[in-house]
């Protein structure tokens, strides 16, 4: 009798499956944490933000003038670029000339749920798709989401 030697084409098949699957299941969980990350990362960036212009402006009493080119030249940002979303603007609050608003516009889907969760310790209200973030607020399926932070 004769021994063959090798695989099967079934056995290869099923090799080539499980391999697929695992790869399949590593690109979800890296772009989960990548996601997660580039979110952490923007929200450490609006943290240091609303600080660096409370230092900067603070010492006059208001907000007027304060905007992302005006923090820009001050140095309190290193660039115009939005930390997370299409665009971003700071402007002195709508309410009080005490605060300011940070206003993230564009963010997709799953970027705005990141920040609804909670209201970051440094804002005193949120505001998502102009809905208060005290009341039920739900985020837009397509990536025209936008959040407001005030801050004072």
């Amino acid at each position: 009798m004769k021994t063959e030697y090798g695989r099967s084409l079934i056995e290869m098949i099923g090799v080539l499956a499980v391999t697929g699957v695992m790869t399949a299941s590593a690109i979800a969980i890296y772009n989960t944490i990548r996601h997660n990350q580039h979110n952490t990362i923007a929200a450490a960036t609006l943290r240091e933000t609303a600080k660096n212009t409370k230092l900067l402006m603070q010492m006059r009493g208001d907000y007027t003038g304060v905007s992302v080119d005006y923090l820009v030249k001050a140095g309190a940002l290193t660039s115009d670029a939005a930390p997370v979303g299409k665009t971003w603007s700071i402007d002195v609050g709508a309410v009080d000339i005490a605060t300011f608003e940070i206003k993230l516009h564009g963010l997709s889907h799953g970027e705005c749920d990141f920040f609804v969760a909670t209201i970051p310790a440094w804002a005193e209200a949120m505001f998502v798709n102009g809905v208060s973030s005290t009341e039920y607020v739900q985020c837009i399926s397509a990536s025209e989401n936008d959040i407001t932070f005030v801050v004072r």
